[in-house]
């Protein structure tokens, strides 16, 4: 067992939880913004609520915290190179050669990702270095496609255990 204070010891420990990899969108000022997110969890049923979090130092931030809501896209186990791309570069490049669909929102959705969920913003709650952003879920759709993972700092895929 290991028990230390070190950061990177830390961010190893945490990527022992495997999680899904999605893309959030918002449209903010007349422009589109997207990154890659890992925290996305679902909240509650009733009323349907939802959560992920933004770095309070992210250059998106005020994009998705001012913006009024947000899409989640969750990825499809061919998407991997989806997430990287809307990881890094610029907000144009993100987009670039993605078919997406604009919801009546006006927030984008990334076609081929096996579940969406369209979300006004619910609560923003300061935690850390981060905000939580808890969306009121208004509208959502899925597939039956297999979901994209990420375990140990890599791309996985999520294959259900035989009965």
């Amino acid at each position: 067992m290991h028990n230390t204070t070190d950061a990177m010891d830390y961010r190893k420990a945490l990527s022992s939880f495997g999680t899904g990899v999605t893309v959030v969108t918002a449209h903010f000022e007349g422009q589109d913004w997207a990154m890659t997110c890992n925290s996305f969890s679902s909240v509650s049923l009733n009323p349907r609520l939802v959560l992920w979090s933004i770095r309070r130092e992210a250059s998106s931030h005020a994009a998705f915290t001012r913006s009024g809501g947000f899409t989640v896209s969750v990825l499809a186990e061919h998407q991997a190179a989806l997430a990287g791309q809307f990881a890094t570069g610029s907000m144009a490049d993100r987009f670039a050669n993605v078919p997406v669909e604009r919801l009546d929102s006006q927030r984008l959705r990334l076609e081929g990702a096996v579940a969406w969920f369209d979300c006004d913003i619910h609560q923003l709650i300061e935690a850390g270095d981060h905000h939580i952003v808890l969306g009121a879920v208004r509208g959502f759709g899925s597939t039956d496609a297999g979901g994209l993972g990420y375990y140990r700092s890599k791309m996985a895929q999520f294959a259900a255990l035989p009965a």
